[in-house]
């Protein structure tokens, strides 16, 4: 029993490790290859949990192949529009000046269920709405909506940005712990945050659950409730 939890402990840590080189895109949205690696290290780790006669450098060394593997041909990927292509693909463009491409969608095995779901997901309800809509590498659809349609912008009003709206709030306090990060981005020191928490009646960071707060100072406290 020791033996299974301790093998599963090591090959759960090479896992996350190697997920971890691999970048963030492993956790997000996979191109093919990316997916291809990610379910082969799932079966080979599954390997030495299940069965205690695999030795489990059997499992370990796979593994590291794959991901050093996956690292290398991302980098081919990066220098080689070519090898790109070949890996990962084109977009497809489903949606051509207001006009669907039934043949690139037959191409693509792409029904119209599939077209209207992901339209929905884009929170596009009207097809007639959409100018373009290209399928990515990642099999994700993209739309850019046609003028009358697309979502009112400050620019289209002529606003000006006010100073502090080009960044967001930060959390301050998350469920009793100051994150001085957050406090260097807001632009804040320590002296601000114990002042403003006295002034809302607060003794200590530690009543908070949730406290937000931008570069212009303007914040919002959440209050830590009592445990019943």
């Amino acid at each position: 029993m020791f033996v299974i939890f301790f093998r599963t402990i090591i090959l759960y840590l090479i896992i996350v490790l190697g997920l971890r080189i691999m970048g963030k895109r492993q956790l997000g949205e996979l191109q093919p290859a990316e997916l291809v690696v990610t379910i082969l290290i799932s079966n080979i780790a599954t390997l030495p949990i299940e069965d205690t006669n695999v030795p489990l450098i059997g499992g370990v060394i796979p593994i590291l192949t794959l991901v050093c593997s996956e690292v290398l041909v991302s980098a081919l990927t990066l220098k080689s529009k070519t090898a790109r292509k070949i890996i990962s693909g084109n977009p497809k463009i489903l949606i051509r000046d207001g006009k669907i491409d039934q043949k690139e969608m037959r191409n693509l095995r792409f029904s119209i269920d599939d077209l209207m779901e992901q339209l929905r997901t884009n929170k596009v309800f009207n097809i007639q709405d959409v100018a373009f809509a290209i399928v990515e590498t990642t099999g994700k659809l993209s739309i850019y909506q046609k003028f009358d349609s697309q979502n009112v912008t400050a620019s289209m009003l002529n606003l000006t940005a006010r100073p502090g709206d080009e960044a967001p709030p930060a959390i301050i306090i998350s469920d009793g712990k100051v994150i001085d990060d957050s406090l260097k981005y807001c632009n804040l020191r320590q002296e601000w945050l114990d002042k403003t928490l006295k002034q809302n009646g607060y003794d200590s960071p530690k009543e908070i659950f949730l406290m937000t707060c931008n570069r212009e100072a303007n914040y919002t406290i959440v209050k830590k409730e009592k445990k019943k």
